[in-house]
């Protein structure tokens, strides 16, 4: 099993009504379904992708650190 996050048009900002728009766009990624498994077992299956989210902050920053 793989989770697939796909990537979707832009939010319509044209538009006043409903929800503002989250200032995310959605892509894909494709990860082992081992991997999945341990990380909904730390932090559970419904927050898998807040997970991801913070990994990708974390790695950044740590990188963009380590240039300067």
């Amino acid at each position: 099993m793989m989770i697939v996050l796909e990537i979707g048009p832009p939010p319509d900002t044209h538009d006043p009504m409903g929800r503002p728009p989250l200032g995310m766009k959605p892509t894909t990624i494709r990860l082992p379904i081992e991997t999945i498994q341990r990380i909904e077992a730390l932090v559970g299956n419904r927050r898998l992708a807040l997970f991801v989210r913070e990994a990708i902050d974390n790695e950044l920053q740590r990188r963009e650190t380590r240039e300067k």
